[in-house]
């Protein structure tokens, strides 16, 4: 299995200027394993210890910061030298211990030759509840379910992949039908990494919602386990309510859906609770695409995506055969599986999401980019389908540089806009200049 984020760890490694790192992402995307897989290959040493129910290291830290005496702590933990040349240390779920995540400060200011990589899926939460934070100490990166191209990757696609990456449409356009039937796999599988490993060892769709209703499980127990009790109802409603929200016309994020007579004030904590976890993503509405968007940023209307197209299916009790044979069902949800593929792929590659409508206009573009000087609208078709009447709208009245269509159909450049293939999208962005 590889993971584009291995090029930014080795990048981080070879900094000049190297501070801590922590990784962020929602629990079970793959920060452990990528975490020691990247000692395994560019470290002589890895030493990892987990912070999870770890009285030991709660003791360690509660004293103060001297680093050479939590150096030596850390090396009896471990039961292995630690050299500040050939050595990782690897501090998982670092939000247990709350002066680790201090102490972070310390071996910056202090020892900085050491390589120190921490993760924490419950960071966030832990931040909102007035944990100390090292400001200016650390760096950062954001670990998500496997995108498109790793599950081609781990699929062993690798030439599929490379296409994607070369933006080699007319090679895209030869494989177009095998791209295709990956991608209806991949809005069932999605881009968990033990779902994905399921479905390469067995081929077995249904052993793959087997571990999908598991993950579910797994969450909804930390809904219970972590947040504040009187808000753990809310959170579980907001959660179910998602897959609803989404297959609406509309998509826009409705409270009364979630219940009757529902209001923000009500919901608020329970959302933000799932965006520190990292469970789920918000995408804002904007009132006018101008630079920069954010200005335009409409900060009480806005959709809610899961973090994974595949938890998505299950939650939704997608059966394989409905996918696959592509039945009426899956015609009908098709469109909100593909918002949220295209959604989930924009946010891996470090894309904020935005949407555009206007308040009285049926007329609504999925998503709108800011990328490389550009703010490019982007609508999203779930088939072959070219009609674009909401796109032609836009562009008729802001006269955008790029506009694209995305969809199954190949790409293709017209007078006002381009089609791009849904599993091109990202590459395509990317390739702008």
């Amino acid at each position: 299995m590889e993971r584009l984020l291995m090029k930014q760890l080795v990048s981080w490694k070879e900094k000049k200027n190297r501070k801590p790192l922590i990784i962020r992402g929602a629990r079970q995307v793959g920060k452990t394993w990528i975490m020691k897989e990247f000692g395994r290959r560019y470290f002589e040493h890895a030493v990892y210890i987990s912070f999870d129910n770890n009285e030991r290291m709660q003791n360690v830290f509660s004293m103060d910061f001297d680093i050479h005496r939590i150096l030596s702590a850390l090396k009896v933990e471990s039961r292995m030298e630690i050299n500040a040349d050939n050595t990782l240390l690897i501090f998982d779920e670092i939000q247990e211990v709350p002066k680790a995540l201090t102490a972070l400060k310390y071996f910056y200011e202090n020892t900085p030759e050491y390589a120190i990589i921490a993760a924490g899926s419950l960071l966030g939460v832990a931040l909102h509840e007035g944990t100390s934070f090292p400001v200016g100490k650390v760096d950062f990166l954001s670990l998500y379910p496997m995108n498109f191209r790793e599950f081609l990757l781990a699929a062993g696609e690798e030439r599929l992949a490379a296409l994607l990456e070369d933006n080699d449409y007319e090679m895209l356009a030869a494989f177009s039908t095998k791209y295709a039937d990956l991608l209806k796999k991949y809005y069932y599988v999605g881009g968990m990494p033990e779902a994905i490993n399921t479905y390469l060892e067995n081929d077995n769709l249904y052993e793959v919602q087997t571990v999908q209703r598991q993950l579910l499980a797994y969450y909804a127990n930390d809904f219970s386990k972590h947040a504040p009790t009187g808000t753990v109802p809310r959170i579980q409603m907001v959660w179910n309510s998602i897959p609803m929200q989404l297959t609406k016309e509309n998509k826009k994020f409705i409270y009364g859906l979630i219940r009757e007579g529902a209001r923000a004030k009500d919901f608020e904590l329970a959302i933000q609770w799932l965006l520190d976890c990292r469970l789920i993503h918000k995408g804002y509405r904007v009132s006018k695409p101008g630079m920069p968007l954010i200005s335009y940023m409409e900060m009480n209307i806005f959709k809610l995506y899961f973090l994974d197209v595949g938890l998505l299916s299950a939650l939704c009790g997608l059966d394989a055969r409905t996918l696959l044979e592509g039945s009426q069902l899956f015609t009908e949800f098709k469109g909100a599986l593909t918002e949220q593929f295209v959604a989930q792929e924009l946010v891996a590659a470090g894309m904020s999401l935005y949407y555009y409508a206007t308040e009285n206009s049926s007329g609504e573009i999925d998503f709108v980019v800011q990328q490389k000087g550009h703010i490019i609208p982007i609508e999203v078709k779930a088939e072959e389908n070219l009609r674009a009447k909401s796109l032609k709208s836009y562009c008729e009245k802001y006269r955008p540089e790029i506009a694209i269509r995305s969809s199954l159909s190949d790409y293709r450049e017209q007078d006002w806009m381009v089609n791009v293939p849904l599993y091109a999208l990202v590459e395509y962005l990317r390739s702008i200049v």
